[in-house]
């Protein structure tokens, strides 16, 4: 069935729900909506058939804090919980643990494919498979043609995209969200009444400024590796409606070669994740400042908000490339240096950090020290300790030598405006403001704290969706009734 937009007495738009942002979230949203006979209206600010959008670009992988989805819905609750030092709302993680199957199982039933992938949590990974061997690949594969096939399914049910449709303002009647407003690419303004609004924009990772005022002070130190739409627009005006914002100091992203701003070959792929993981990582005076077995996600945030973000290099040796080095598809060796990143390579320390533009005694003391401390058992007395809980500390003493200038790379942001299981947005004081949703990578409260915990951006994206469509749904019929 056609979608045809409503439009009242004043020339402005009418629609059941609009949703801000066309992503894997907003778009479940919103045929969720339309499958229940409501009028669903996306706005995108991209004006491209196909924009392009972090969900676009995803490698597809739905797991659950690194755990298959078909696990016992209580083991995924305590993983995401573990995951985060205990600092996810407790609502919210129930919801997205319990529901992550049955999400998934939705999105099969509109057309969406999955395959199983090749490690244990992998039981729902996007088809066509998205990983490439160097660089972004994305046309024809599984971001792609899962965007492709919810759209479909919106277009055949009540709902449609105004693609180029930026927002940029709820409207307001009373205490209640009733619209939004926005602009159009050529400047001509626009209104959208709706009796539900849903903010799915994604994070606000590309905006400079709230960047420097909420994560880290250097953006232009730090990889988009993403699409470079988050701009947080839906943040900015959810919070002069009066929504509370959580966890806005953490970031999803990894450890990546320093090459990666001149050389677009080295992302999304390789990872410097776990080699870094089992190796050193020191900065420009040849000194650890951070625990490496923490891993590549902490790392990458602690990288971002360092001093300086620019002078940090991993250093291993030969039996860390040749493990570490390998592990995982698209590891760093090979790929890294067939892509053109820089790797330095010596017989000794000493020649390494001449190489590097270390000074060779520093940097023989800080390999001496770690290497006399993992032997003895004593890493958690290294300043800073070395934890090995998850990632094995391994010596450095295998030549060649290995040092590999990095940087952070941020794919999301993981806080954003509050929410509740049912993805409506909260107050300060945890009331619900009335129609107004927010999903995704837009909204806070599942991923970070002090241990800034991965959950995975696919599921969040994916169940909040779907939970904040089947409430407005809900609220539809009842007023219906």
């Amino acid at each position: 069935m056609e979608f045809q937009v409503g439009m009242d007495s004043h020339g402005s738009l009418e629609a059941d729900v609009v949703v801000i942002g066309a992503g894997v979230s907003g778009m479940i949203a919103a045929l969720r909506v339309a499958q229940s006979a409501g009028r669903a209206l996306v706005l995108e600010k991209l004006p491209e058939e196909r924009y392009v959008c972090n969900s676009r670009l995803t490698q597809g992988v739905w797991h659950c804090a690194l755990a298959d989805l078909l696990s016992d819905p209580k083991t995924l609750e305590a993983r995401i919980m573990g995951a985060t030092g205990q600092a996810a709302r407790k609502d919210l993680a129930h919801a997205v643990a319990h529901d992550a199957l049955r999400t998934v199982r939705w999105m099969q039933s509109v057309g969406v494919r999955f395959i199983r992938g090749p490690l244990d949590y992998q039981s729902f990974v996007l088809a066509p498979p998205s990983v490439t061997a160097q660089g972004r690949a994305w046309e024809g594969r599984g971001g792609d043609v899962m965007l492709r096939t919810l759209e479909a399914e919106l277009n055949r049910q009540h709902g449609r995209i105004l693609r180029g449709h930026r927002a940029v303002r709820l409207i307001m009647n009373g205490d209640r969200v009733a619209g939004v407003e926005g602009e159009i690419a050529d400047g001509r303004r626009f209104a959208v009444k709706a009796a539900a609004v849903v903010i799915a924009d994604g994070g606000f990772q590309a905006n400079d400024e709230l960047m420097r005022r909420h994560v880290y002070r250097r953006p232009e130190a730090v990889f988009q590796r993403n699409a470079q739409t988050g701009m947080g627009d839906g943040l900015t005006m959810a919070m002069e409606v009066g929504a509370a914002v959580t966890g806005l100091d953490a970031f999803y992203g990894h450890v990546l070669s320093k090459d990666v701003f001149v050389n677009e070959q080295l992302w999304p792929y390789p990872l410097l994740d776990y080699v870094m993981s089992s190796a050193v990582l020191v900065d420009k005076h040849a000194r650890r400042w951070v625990d490496e077995g923490t891993g590549g996600i902490v790392v990458a945030n602690a990288i971002a908000q360092s001093d300086d973000p620019s002078d940090k290099l991993v250093i291993a040796d030969e039996t860390i490339w040749n493990d570490a080095g390998q592990f995982r598809l698209l590891s760093p060796n090979p790929w890294l240096t067939r892509a053109g990143g820089t790797m330095y390579r010596a017989d000794s320390i000493e020649k390494l950090a001449e190489q590097c533009g270390l000074d060779a005694n520093a940097l023989l003391e800080t390999i001496n020290g770690y290497n006399a401390a993992i032997k003895s058992g004593a890493n958690a007395r290294l300043q800073p300790g070395r934890s090995t809980d998850v990632y094995a500390a391994r010596p450095i003493e295998t030549a060649p030598f290995y040092g590999i200038p990095v940087c952070a790379g941020i794919t999301y942001t993981m806080g954003g405006i509050a929410i509740d299981a049912d993805a409506r947005v909260l107050t300060e004081s945890e009331v619900p403001i009335p129609g107004l949703y927010a999903v995704g990578c837009a909204a806070g409260g599942l991923e970070g704290g002090a241990a800034i915990g991965y959950v995975g951006g696919l599921v969040k994206s994916s169940v909040t969706g779907l939970r904040a469509g089947e409430h407005i749904a809900a609220m539809r019929e009842r007023a219906a009734a």
